[in-house]
């Protein structure tokens, strides 16, 4: 077998691979013979059909086979071996093959190359580093619903727009009168949901043993399908009176803001006044708000490298290739109009590559396992459970990870952290404090 790479510029070259008998006959041969062994065919005893009949069946379709697979082999070798830096994978321009008459072959490829380009990372890049701050009405917030989240329950004379009632459905007819065979199921409805303003009227103010008449369609509640127990195709075309009785209301009345709340939050003595439960709640809603800034920050960098980097593609063999292998079916018109939104993403694939290449940003299989600890122990924390001893601990990493899917989130999130440090480290930052709706305002306008 003979394999040779001609240039035709700087993104594109022509692969010609030269197959002889001698480099598939014998494997050829191999096959047909073990088939020969267990075959069964009418008028001959098993492994006695002649050979010249099993060639004639099978020949032609072993030998594409067996030629095919030598294909595949030499071009993964010859791109291997030579640091070939392909784009996509290359396409056959070989027509027509003699299965039938020819003993020697020789199959044409075009392939996409990489293309040369320099990355620069310096102080000249300035980026804002987008500061959420947790403003007083956002704190309100937060610090009204730690108190609920630690309040009791409680069950008052009347209902009122943040209480949950627990009633029960029964559809009408047009009469009034309970529709024979119609929707009747018992649920909770939470009234601080319900987006039909007459209905949630109609439902303040009741005690438990009222009884209501409420409008029913796809406007009365995202939640509508789950109370009435029906599918959501089903209220989409639904609108019909029910009659709502009123069975029991909760109430959550928060917890005080007190040394217990604040115990309880936060552990015992860390903060000791309604000042201090403020601040600290401040401080972790804005910290927990860092990781939406580092993805803003990523963005805006990417955009700013692909942009600033001098780096051409071999657009037509892409597009070329994207009709052929896509398994959508994706015609060249498809192609045509999201090419430019392929394009970026892939030079920003080879961006960052080379980044992590030239940078030696490297994540090991050992930093893969201390990660998928250090997620399992915050797993464990959420739900207020103490982290498992240290081989219980292993045992469910090692698990965990046997999900290739989730071994490759964690790989991806490492690298994430490697390449964020790497920008914080190379470009000039400048801190800016927004409020979270300016934040939002930013990150959507590009």
């Amino acid at each position: 077998m003979n394999i040779t790479q001609e240039s035709i510029d700087d993104l594109n070259a022509k692969l010609k691979v030269e197959v002889s008998a001698k480099d598939y006959e014998a494997k050829v041969q191999e096959v047909i013979v073990n088939y020969r062994k267990t075959a069964s065919i009418p008028g001959f005893r098993k492994g006695k059909v002649p050979m010249g009949q099993v060639k004639k069946m099978i020949g032609k379709s072993v030998l594409v086979d067996e030629v095919n697979k030598l294909l595949q082999e030499a071009i993964y070798k010859h791109i291997t071996e030579n640091k070939v830096e392909v784009l996509g994978n290359p396409l056959p321009l070989t027509s027509e093959v003699d299965w039938d008459n020819a003993t020697d072959f020789t199959f044409e490829y075009e392939m996409g190359l990489a293309p040369e380009f320099k990355v620069t990372l310096d102080k000249k890049g300035k980026f804002d580093f987008l500061k959420i701050v947790a403003d007083k009405k956002m704190v309100d917030h937060y610090v009204n619903d730690m108190a609920k989240r630690y309040g009791k329950m409680t069950h008052p004379a009347k209902s009122e727009k943040i209480d949950l009632m627990m009633g029960e459905f029964t559809q009408l007819d047009a009469d009034g009168n309970v529709l024979e065979g119609g929707v009747n199921h018992t649920a909770s409805v939470a009234l601080d949901i319900i987006q039909d303003k007459k209905a949630q009227k109609a439902l303040f103010g009741l005690a438990e043993g009222d009884e209501v008449t409420l409008r029913v369609n796809k406007d009365f509640s995202n939640d509508a399908h789950h109370m009435l127990n029906i599918k959501k195709e089903e209220l989409e075309t639904l609108d019909a009176d029910f009659n709502f009785k009123v069975n029991k209301i909760s109430r959550m009345e928060p917890a005080e803001l007190n040394q217990e709340l604040f115990d309880k939050t936060f552990g015992k003595d860390t903060v000791k006044s309604e000042k201090e439960f403020r601040a600290k709640i401040k401080e972790e809603v804005e910290k927990s708000f860092l990781s939406e800034s580092d993805n803003k920050l990523k963005n805006d960098i990417i955009l700013h490298l692909i942009k600033k980097t001098k780096m051409s593609l071999p657009d037509t063999f892409l597009k070329k290739w994207l009709v052929t292998t896509n398994e959508q079916g994706l015609t060249a018109e498809q192609v045509e109009a999201e090419y430019e939104q392929y394009s970026k993403s892939l030079k920003w694939q080879l961006i960052e590559n080379k980044i992590i290449k030239e940078h030696n940003l490297e994540v090991k299989n050992e930093d893969i396992l201390v990660h998928a600890k250090e997620l399992i122990v915050s797993n464990f924390a959420q739900y207020g459970q103490p982290a498992p001893e240290d081989k219980k601990l292993e045992e469910i990493a090692v698990q965990v990870l046997g999900n290739e899917e989730e071994r490759k989130k964690i790989y991806n999130q490492l690298y994430d952290v490697k390449t964020m440090a790497l920008y914080k480290e190379k470009f000039t930052l400048k801190d800016k404090e927004v409020t979270y709706d300016e934040f939002v305002k930013l990150a959507t306008e590009k």
